[in-house]
């Protein structure tokens, strides 16, 4: 993955887990949307609970880090707030979870 606070799509977060690569997401979507559709080595934290567990990500200021919702737009809100909170390389999933299910991982329920 390139360049900082950029967007990302699916198949490159894919392709670096292929490859043997970490890519630390954080889903921001809800405990219910979890329930259809769950990457299991993504770390959730719901967008109402960012503000109030941002000490969770304190170690990992300067990695990067990849923000996924349903389809982006939340996403992309948080990816704002960890920017103007001081993290150096936070990248949007394009698509979100959505994008995932059918271009990576069909198995993924969709809603």
């Amino acid at each position: 993955m390139s360049e900082p606070c950029s967007d990302c799509t699916v198949e490159e977060i894919h392709q670096k887990r292929e490859a043997g690569g970490e890519v630390f997401v954080i889903d921001v979507r809800t405990p219910q949307e979890l329930d259809i559709a769950k990457l299991e080595w993504a770390l959730h934290i719901p967008m109402d609970e960012i503000e109030t567990r941002l000490h969770e990500l304190e170690h990992r200021r300067d990695e990067e880090i990849v923000v996924m919702c349903h389809l982006g737009g939340r996403s992309a809100m948080v990816q704002d707030f960890l920017i103007q909170s001081g993290f150096k390389n936070v990248r949007n999933l394009i698509g979100g979870i959505e994008a995932y299910a059918c271009r990576v991982d069909k198995s993924l329920g969709r809603y």
